[in-house]
C-alpha cells in the first residue's frame, strides 16, 4: 500500500506537508510544523513542476513559490484578506466591476498551483468560493444589461482548470453579448500543468465572436520548461494572442538579471509581457515584498538593457479597491531655467527645453 501511495504522489505531485516530504522538498519535521500552514491555505505542488525544482539548491526560485513555509502564518498589521478589494466592489456573486468598461468573473475556486503568495489565497482552493450555475447566470445577466462593459475577464482560481466543455458553453454566453468585444483568460495552466493545455481547451477559445486573450502567469524563466513551451504554441498557432503577468517577488526574481532573462523568453514565446506586480497586502505574504523603490530601479535597470517589447508596465494594485497605477521611475524633472530635466537611460540628465507661453 506504501508503494502505490508513493507512486500516486509521484505522478500527481504533492498537496500535503507529508507528500512534500516524499518528494524531498521538506524534511518529516518541518512536514509537521507545516500542517498548521496547510490548515489555512492549500497546496498544490503539480508534478510539472516539482521536476522542474533543483532540489540542492538552497532557494530555489520555483520551490519557493510552490512550498509552503511557516512565515505565512505571520500576519501584519497593514494585510487583509481581501488585499485589493474584491468584495467592495462584487454586484453579484463572483463578479467584480471595478473599472467601468471591463469586469472580472471568477468562475473557478482551484488552481493547478497554488502559488505562496497569492492575493486571494483566503477565496480558492478547497472550501473557497465556489460559483453555483445559477450564480454564473445571474452574473451573465448582469453584464448583458450594463452595455459599457467591454472586456470580461475570466479569473479565479484558474478558468482553464474547467473542462473545454464549459469553457465553450462559457464562451458561447458571452459571444451572444454584443458589447463585449473582449474575453481575457488569467491562467497559470501552461507554467504549472502544460499537459491539460489540450487541443480540445484551446480549441474552445478559437473562432469567436470576440477577441480572445490568454494572460500567462509567470515569475521565472526556470518555468518555461519545453512542454510549457509547446502549450504556449498551442494558443498562438490559432491565433490566440498571449500577454505576460509576473509578480516582482522577493528572493525570486527581485534582480535585473532575472527579470531581463524572464522578459526576453516570454517575447520569444510571443508572449508580451504586460504588468509587473508588485505583491499585494494578503496575509502571510510580507517575506515575498520588497519596497516600491526597489522596483523602480529594477524597472530603471531594464530601460534600454532590452528591448522596448519586453519591458512591462510596474503596477500596484492600490490597497482597498482604488485600482491599478502605474509606479515606474520617472525620468522627468523640473530644472532651474523652467524646461524639464530629462535623465537618459544611463544616468545623465539632459535639459529638454520647453515652450515658453507667448504673452497675449
Amino acid at each position: 500500500m506504501a508503494r502505490m501511495t508513493h507512486h500516486r504522489i509521484q505522478n500527481t505531485g504533492a498537496t500535503t506537508p507529508e507528500a512534500l516530504a516524499l518528494e524531498g522538498l521538506v524534511t518529516s519535521d518541518e512536514a509537521k510544523n507545516l500542517k498548521r500552514v496547510a490548515h489555512r491555505y492549500a497546496i498544490s505542488a503539480p508534478r510539472h513542476l516539482v521536476d522542474l525544482i533543483d532540489k540542492a539548491a538552497e532557494n530555489d526560485p520555483i520551490a519557493l513559490q510552490i512550498v509552503p513555509s511557516l512565515q505565512e502564518l505571520v500576519t501584519t498589521d497593514d494585510e487583509s484578506v481581501d488585499p485589493i478589494g474584491d468584495h467592495t466592489h462584487s454586484p453579484v456573486r463572483g463578479l467584480v466591476h471595478r473599472y467601468p468598461d471591463r469586469v472580472l468573473l471568477k468562475v473557478h475556486n482551484a488552481c493547478a498551483m497554488y502559488c505562496r503568495f497569492c492575493f486571494r489565497r483566503e477565496m480558492v482552493g478547497p472550501g473557497g468560493d465556489i460559483m453555483t450555475d445559477a450564480d454564473t447566470t445571474e452574473a451573465l445577466g448582469y453584464i448583458r444589461s450594463n452595455k459599457k462593459i467591454w472586456e470580461v475577464i475570466l479569473t479565479g482560481g484558474d478558468p482553464m482548470m474547467l473542462s473545454a466543455r464549459r469553457i465553450s458553453t462559457l464562451l458561447d454566453s458571452l459571444d451572444c453579448i454584443e458589447h463585449v468585444k473582449v474575453v481575457r483568460f488569467h491562467t497559470r495552466l501552461p507554467v504549472a500543468a502544460p499537459e491539460r493545455v489540450t487541443q480540445d481547451l484551446v480549441a474552445a477559445l478559437s473562432n469567436r465572436r470576440a477577441t480572445v486573450y490568454v494572460a500567462v502567469h509567470s515569475n521565472h524563466a526556470r518555468e518555461f520548461s519545453a512542454d510549457t513551451l509547446a502549450a504556449c504554441r498551442k494558443f498562438t498557432d490559432l491565433g490566440i494572442p498571449l500577454v505576460g503577468q509576473t509578480v516582482l517577488l522577493k528572493g525570486i526574481n527581485d534582480n535585473a538579471d532575472t527579470l531581463a532573462e524572464l522578459f526576453r523568453t516570454m517575447v520569444e514565446a510571443r508572449i508580451m509581457p504586460y504588468y509587473l506586480h508588485h505583491p499585494d497586502l494578503a496575509p502571510g505574504t510580507g517575506h515575498f515584498r520588497v519596497p516600491i523603490e526597489t522596483g523602480q530601479e529594477l524597472m530603471k535597470q531594464l530601460r534600454g538593457r532590452i528591448s522596448g517589447l519586453a519591458i512591462p508596465t510596474y503596477i500596484l494594485d492600490i490597497p482597498g479597491g482604488y485600482g491599478k497605477v502605474p509606479v515606474g521611475p520617472s525620468y522627468i524633472s523640473g530644472s532651474e531655467d523652467g524646461g524639464l530635466e530629462i535623465q537618459d537611460i544611463n544616468g545623465q540628465a539632459h535639459i529638454y527645453q520647453t515652450q515658453k507661453n507667448s504673452a497675449l
